[in-house]
């Protein structure tokens, strides 16, 4: 099996990082040789604002908090820095929420040819609005992140039909990529069950 790369995208809540976690683990059962790189582009936010206090951090810290997106060249940063320091040329990538802005995707498509990959899974997690905000209102309540508030998560929904729609239909027609388009509002182990499944992996 050659190193992969698997890109989930989807509304915020759609459990991408759920979904992201249990390939990781179905990929270590049918490869345990290989690793995997989980690059999860939210969580290395918190960690640069949480841990740095430089200029930087404080205006990342402001956008993640109201709900904004990033501009294009942060996640680029984050990804890509840690490609360059962890990629070895023989780990399986799997990005959880990103790219998200066109800009970024169009970047992120050179990665396979680059790397000498095959062409990667886009596994789009179909959740619509009301189902989102759901789960978030629920992840609210147990957690204390200050982008899952209200007014974030009115933002969130702004920037995610503004932005995030159209780079989703761009990889629907993307020659470079290999689609999927997942209905996001199962049960956990269905919807894994199924990525699983059309990936390849069963």
């Amino acid at each position: 099996m050659k190193p992969q790369s698997y890109i989930f995208m989807g509304r915020y809540g759609a459990g991408k990082g759920t979904q992201a976690k249990l390939l990781i683990e179905a990929l270590a059962k049918a490869d345990p040789d290989r690793k995997s790189i989980h690059i999860e582009t939210g969580a290395e936010f918190r960690k640069f604002f949480g841990s740095d206090q430089n200029h930087t951090a404080q205006l990342t810290k402001k956008v993640v908090e109201s709900g904004g997106l990033m501009p294009e060249f942060m996640p680029i940063y984050m990804w890509g820095r840690l490609l360059v320091s962890e990629y070895t040329g023989d780990e399986h990538i799997v990005f959880d929420g990103t790219p998200r802005k066109l800009l970024e995707a169009k970047v992120l498509d050179e990665l396979p040819s680059f790397y000498g990959q095959n062409k990667p899974w886009l596994i789009y997690l179909d959740v619509d609005h009301e189902e989102s905000s759901k789960r978030l209102s629920l992840r609210a309540k147990d957690g204390n992140r200050k982008d899952d508030s209200e007014d974030a998560l009115r933002e969130r929904r702004v920037e995610y039909e503004k932005n995030i729609i159209p780079t989703i239909e761009w990889y629907r027609t993307n020659p470079n990529v290999n689609f999927l388009d997942i209905d996001g509002e199962r049960t956990i182990e269905e919807i894994h069950a199924d990525i699983v499944k059309k990936v390849g992996l069963e």
